[in-house]
């Protein structure tokens, strides 16, 4: 997914024998309960001077990353869990009859699909071989970018990136977006910056790799790599930095279609609406980085239409890698995988059967596991803990000394109006148009793919549906959406190290507690707070409150970017922002929320901590991370996330509570000066 498209809803992206399900083949190690323990802890630390090596030493020391994991933390260990149990549903769906057509068959024949690695292989490059023939005999450029809107439909996103969600200036409507894209690489600084020269390498190599097994001579493959990288290099020009890419404001440019047609000549853009069939009524487009596209229309008509015919040759190979033969899998995972993550091993095809069943049809999945693994007493302790955050937070917004009157009343106003959502969606994904087959495992992402963009691209400009959800139940993960204003907690989250029903409030509240207050306030951080009350992007606050703010968010920044994530490589204070913001908001939140509920209560020691303590060993032990280095690399240069290592500890410091629950003081080394702590909520 484009990366500013994923950050716009994070608050967030796989043997020659026939194996249907390959447990026997590969059995499973035993699973690490990632739940809170003392056990994890290393009491010979000192919390006055590493408090995470405090937290959660012992796990550290007896932990290593997987090989077929780029990371390692508690979050990693909680969705191996899950994983687990998905992978049971699936067994016992692909196992038994279900009838044509029912949710079961598509689950089951999906996932038999995935694993038949014998009929996969057997079909070699026959999946994609009408498009291939398609791009080879293109004779102009509208006729490849026939090809490039097919997929954008199913597999693939050549020269740009095209989206169909709320606008975020008519937040009840659903808009039509053209983004940057088209590009391979992580983001602008791999295809320039020094640090990425080996990344650069390994890539012309790998698009040689992969031309070749395509059926490239060795020789001309280099030739065309090397054509294809110089193509991307020079759309990269012209795009945008993930930190660039956070300001909402300023990717958001609606205009005519007929002005933008316009505006951007070279740019076919009337072929590629016409090709997506985007509705005749849809009369606008929002476009999120005009530098890009009308230059991209620039190069369109100055490279010659057969370099442009590699380089969507090369596209569609990209996508459909992971479902076609071993030998592009293989080569695909490892560039992507062990080249720019650090991963030296696949995850077992169940897995990677799994992960695509969920992406494709994942509602469908969720239901099966929603009736096994989610009970109703999960969601009424959560709605419990959120409407105690709710309280603490309406109350801040209602004191803070910060804030003018004239801004409070319109947060109060949009705070009123905030919905959770918990589980599982209200109303489940209808699947009926997608056509599952138990022997075409590309043709079912594929088809899958083409039945949601029929569906998203068809209700353009329809309301927006504030039912649907844009995470699967069985999702370990959680996210707040600006423009209808709700947070969303999946049943895949509500488990240990997050969520526990036999552990004290302390450690709920310094865990998932954290997180609900966490995803409450990027409808407020420096993002978030763009958005009014109906979900539309307005600047709503008083220029002397956003000042306000800013100085304070500065503090966050300027502590987050003197932290080494590896010697020499700073974390970007400003790219981190929204997630720091919500990380210490959140924290501060849950542990007042805490306190409220500790009220008239005896504060009893349990393993020795104080409730206090264990809020802050909560939180500090669920974000336990181990990265490889070039995982860090990659996190480091596009995630909106600072690394787990740091959220651990990170919003702590700036907490009194904190210090004063460990002891800590003025010369510690975990000690943060009073004027250089933030203070926002």
């Amino acid at each position: 997914m484009n990366p500013l498209l994923r950050s716009l809803f994070a608050g967030a992206a796989l043997s020659a024998a026939v194996c249907l399900c390959s447990t026997a083949a590969e059995p499973a190690p035993p699973l690490a309960d990632p739940g809170f323990s003392v056990d994890k802890m290393d009491l010979t630390a000192d919390p006055r001077v590493d408090f995470a090596r405090y937290a959660a030493g012992g796990w550290y020391a007896r932990n290593e990353i997987p090989a077929d994991k780029s990371r390692w933390g508690g979050f990693n260990e909680l969705a191996e869990q899950n994983w687990a149990k998905v992978h049971a549903i699936l067994d016992e769906v692909a196992a038994a009859p279900a009838e044509p057509g029912t949710n079961r068959q598509k689950v089951g024949d999906f996932y038999r699909s995935a694993t038949d690695t014998a009929t996969i292989n057997a079909r070699g490059l026959k999946p994609i071989e009408a498009d291939l023939a398609a791009i080879a005999a293109s004779a102009s450029l509208d006729e490849l970018m026939a090809v490039a809107v097919r997929m954008h439909r199913g597999l693939g996103a050549p020269f740009c990136g095209f989206a169909y969600y709320a606008d975020f200036k008519q937040s009840d409507t659903y808009g039509f977006y053209l983004y940057q894209g088209g590009l391979s690489l992580p983001s602008k600084e791999y295809y320039f910056s020094d640090k990425f020269a080996r990344e650069r390498w390994e890539f012309i190599g790998h698009v040689a790799k992969m031309l070749e097994v395509a059926g490239t001579p060795r020789a001309t493959a280099y030739k065309e790599a090397e054509t294809v990288f110089a193509l991307e290099k020079a759309m990269a020009e012209n795009a945008k930095l993930p930190v660039e890419l956070r300001d909402r404001v300023a990717n958001y440019n609606k205009m005519p279609i007929a002005e933008a047609v316009a505006a951007y000549p070279g740019f076919p853009l009337p072929a590629l609406v016409a090709g997506l069939g985007v509705p005749a009524t849809v009369t606008d487009i929002i476009v999120g980085q005009p530098k890009f596209i009308e230059a991209l229309g620039r190069l369109l008509t100055e490279r010659p239409l057969d370099d442009w015919k590699l380089y969507v040759r090369w596209q569609l190979l990209n996508a459909s890698a992971p479902y076609l033969a071993e030998d592009f899998e293989k080569e695909n995972f490892r560039f992507f995988s062990t080249v720019l993550n650090g991963t030296p091993a696949q995850e077992p095809r169940w897995q990677r059967a799994a992960r695509q069943v969920d992406t494709s049809i994942g509602e469908a999945v969720g239901q099966l596991y929603v009736e096994k693994h989610f009970p109703p007493a999960a969601k009424a302790r959560m709605m419990e803990m959120i409407d105690n955050i709710k309280a603490v937070f309406r109350d801040r917004l209602a004191t803070l000394d910060w804030m003018s009157d004239e801004t409070r009343q319109k947060a109060l106003a949009k705070f009123a109006r905030f919905e959770p959502m918990i589980g599982y969606p209200e109303k489940w994904r209808d699947y009926s148009a997608v056509e599952v087959r138990a022997d075409d495992y590309l043709g079912n992402v594929q088809r899958a793919a083409f039945a949601q963009s029929d569906r998203v691209i068809g209700r353009i400009g329809q309301k927006v549906d504030r039912a649907e959800w844009s995470l699967t139940p069985q999702t370990v993960n959680a996210y707040y959406s600006p423009v209808t204003n709700q947070i969303v907690f999946p049943a895949g989250i509500l488990q240990p190290p997050f969520f526990d029903f036999a552990l004290d409030d302390a450690v709920n509240y310094g865990a998932i507690g954290g997180v609900i207050g966490h995803e409450i306030t990027h409808g407020f951080d420096d993002q978030g707070r763009r958005f009014d009350a109906d979900g539309n992007m307005t600047d709503w606050w008083t220029p002397e409150d956003a000042n306000r703010f800013r100085e304070r968010a500065q503090k966050l920044v300027d502590q987050y970017n003197s932290y080494q994530a590896l010697p020499g490589l700073a974390i970007n204070g400003q790219l981190s922002l929204g997630e720091n913001i919500g990380d210490f908001a959140g924290t501060t939140i849950a542990y007042e929320a805490l306190q409220r509920s500790l009220l008239g209560k005896e504060k009893k020691l349990i393993d020795g901590f104080t409730p206090e303590q264990r809020f802050y060993l909560s939180w500090t032990q669920q974000w336990r991370t181990k990265f490889r280095d070039d995982a860090m690399r990659l996190q480091v240069a596009r995630g909106p996330h600072a690394p787990g290592n740091f959220r651990a500890f990170g919003p702590l410091v700036n907490q009194q509570t904190f210090f004063d629950a460990f002891g800590i003081k003025e010369g510690d080394p975990m000690w943060r000066k009073p004027e250089d702590r933030a203070k926002i909520w």
